[in-house]
């Protein structure tokens, strides 16, 4: 992905200082976790549910057919 923290705070339309407290684990208003996480599934990133050992995420494969990529 390699975004920045104004690349995500742009994806999201969260504030950047919002970005930043949640980074440091101030999880911030509901709205904005929502908002960040829709962005980063629309980036690539899918969310694991908790198991036995936990959450996680996962980067989707690129599509090797799409433009830009």
């Amino acid at each position: 992905m390699n975004w920045t923290v104004r690349d995500l705070a742009e994806k999201s339309g969260v504030h950047r200082n919002t970005i930043t407290r949640a980074e440091a684990n101030d999880k911030g208003p509901g709205y904005a976790l929502s908002a960040i996480c829709d962005a980063l599934e629309m980036g690539g990133v899918i969310f694991v549910d908790s198991d036995d050992e936990g959450p996680g995420v996962r980067l989707k494969k690129k599509d090797e057919n799409a433009e830009g990529q």
